[in-house]
């Protein structure tokens, strides 16, 4: 776990290995990869898979970080959803049975960021501005149109599990 005297990530400097234009994206990516580490490694099962007020889960949002990570990468690269990728969307919210703990699940959601980072860092500049189509819809966007909403996608739901942690923890 990453020290809390740190400053958050994007002030902490560039990263090595991404171009300059993804550094927000490289930023935003590995604050997530901290956050669920600090907001959901101790909680325990009940707490994990709560809904307060039917809200989603931390768990839900544990593996829907992981899940949109790659189904955005997916698109960006042009490619169309496997099966076993919208069996993962239609089951986020499941804790499965054994029902899975904490530990496994904030590992589910920091290897989805790791292997976002790695593909992030191996996108050529020549294909960040082609056109790609998202969903059944094909709902028009570009490769870096999807890179950085993956990672405020991620950002967003990292946030939702700081808040609901608050909320189930009392």
């Amino acid at each position: 776990m990453t020290s809390p005297d740190l400053p958050e990530v994007w002030l902490r400097g560039p990263v090595e290995g991404y171009a300059a234009e993804l550094q927000p994206v490289v930023h935003a990516l590995l604050q997530v990869r901290e956050e669920v580490e600090r907001h959901a490694a101790d909680l325990t099962p009940e707490e994990l898979w709560a809904q307060p007020g039917g809200a989603g889960s931390i768990g839900f949002h544990l593996r829907h970080i992981a899940g949109s990570l790659d189904r955005l990468l997916t698109y960006a690269r042009g490619d169309a959803l496997t099966p076993a990728q919208v069996v993962w969307l239609k089951t986020e919210a499941e804790p499965g049975l054994p029902v899975a703990t904490a530990d496994e699940t904030v590992a589910l959601a920091q290897a989805g960021i790791d292997r976002a980072l790695e593909e992030v860092r191996g996108l050529d500049i020549a294909t960040w501005l082609a056109a790609r189509a998202v969903g059944r819809a094909r709902l028009p966007t570009t490769v870096i149109g999807l890179v950085f909403h993956a990672a405020e996608h991620a950002s967003r739901h990292a946030g939702q599990i700081a808040t609901t942690r608050k909320v189930v923890r009392g």
